[in-house]
């Protein structure tokens, strides 16, 4: 039986999830990609609630590019609404992904706007 790519997926991100965990000083910041937009938030896992969000779907996102630099725009944004609500640290979560095109170029936008991980 040949495993899927959904499957490998989950059984990468349930061994990140091991390790990475969110708390009130530093939250995990968790990145989901789909064929076309690219999703971000930041979760305090201990209180199980997410404390700031972006999206390249969202309707003030007005950036035209290619998805690499919606991604890195995505960072900028998901940067500056942290750093308003009070957030400069956070954990990195590739949610199962590999670290390279829209996933790297999402955590360079954010880096580049000011948040450390």
């Amino acid at each position: 039986m040949a495993i899927t790519k959904s499957y490998r997926r989950s059984r990468i991100k349930m061994r990140i999830r091991k390790k990475v965990t969110g708390n009130g000083e530093m939250p995990r910041l968790s990145v989901f990609r789909s064929n076309r937009d690219i999703y971000a938030q930041i979760i305090n896992d201990l209180e199980g609630k997410t404390l700031v969000q972006a999206s390249s779907k969202e309707k003030s996102f007005t950036v035209k590019g290619t998805k690499t630099e919606q991604s890195v725009e995505v960072g900028k944004i998901l940067a500056e609404r942290a750093k308003s609500a009070g957030i400069s640290k956070v954990v990195f979560d590739r949610n199962g992904y590999l670290y390279h095109g829209r996933v790297k170029a999402l955590a360079d936008g954010a880096r580049e706007a000011g948040l450390k991980f």
